[in-house]
């Protein structure tokens, strides 16, 4: 199957390893991947700050660009990113010609672990890791897209590691785009209530599938002098390799 690899801007600005791991891990489950230079940001923080005028031409350039791509699928390392992809449709509800372009680009995106467990029917994909580990669900992913089994699927399948459950793993993280950065005292008061179940945890690594939540998380983790890392998916999916 052929893909488009849509990376995201916080992983080809601050995060770019995310990229080059999920190209690892879709190859290794048989996929050819291109990748586009031209592709620019989703629109969402215009569209989930209000400003629906502003959001509209960027998604239509997103949408012209990927409209050229011939691959059977186009593919996302985040759950927000593809979720606002996913909204497309209603961002154009009232144009009859791009809600018809928004709703084809829509049905062809997916987030990479719905990509892979959905799509591809895989639920190993030969990866291995030594540790202890858990899962913090990011609010897109889990509640635009319902993944909550996908991941979980994925990671219990990585051999040496040891996933537990996170206590209130499908709270947020605080981060919430533009929230952190208008309500800082709030994002941080949520925040500290996940690095105190992290912490609880007893684990070396806390995984998630969206670098904006790993980013918020590890960097709290970061300043309390913690030793837990943030692992993307797509970074733990792409660690050893099959044999």
């Amino acid at each position: 199957m052929k893909v488009s690899l849509f990376v995201t801007c916080l992983v080809d600005q601050l995060w770019t390893s995310v990229g080059v791991n999920s190209v690892e891990v879709l190859r290794r489950v048989g996929c050819e991947v291109e990748f586009d230079k031209r592709q620019t940001c989703c629109a969402q923080p215009a569209f989930n700050t209000g400003y629906l005028d502003d959001a509209r031409p960027v998604a239509r350039r997103f949408i012209e660009i990927f409209e050229e791509s011939k691959a059977d699928a186009i593919v996302s390392p985040s759950g927000s990113c593809t979720a606002m992809v996913h909204h497309y449709p209603q961002l154009f509800a009232g144009d009859p010609e791009w809600l018809q372009r928004a709703q084809a680009i829509a049905a062809r995106t997916h987030e990479l672990s719905s990509f892979l467990v959905r799509v591809l029917k895989v639920e190993d994909v030969g990866a291995s890791w030594q540790g202890r580990l858990t899962w913090h669900d990011a609010c897109h992913g889990l509640r635009d897209l319902n993944l909550k089994t996908e991941p979980r699927k994925l990671i219990r399948n990585v051999r040496g590691a040891e996933f537990v459950e996170l206590e209130h793993a499908d709270a947020c993280c605080g981060f919430g785009g533009t929230f952190s950065v208008k309500y800082p005292e709030i994002s941080v008061a949520i925040l500290d209530q996940k690095i105190d179940a992290i912490e609880r945890a007893g684990v070396q690594a806390v995984v998630s599938g969206d670098a904006s939540c790993l980013m918020q998380i590890g960097g709290r983790l970061s300043r309390k002098g913690s030793k837990v890392k943030v692992m993307h998916l797509a970074e733990l999916l792409a660690a050893g390799s099959r044999g």
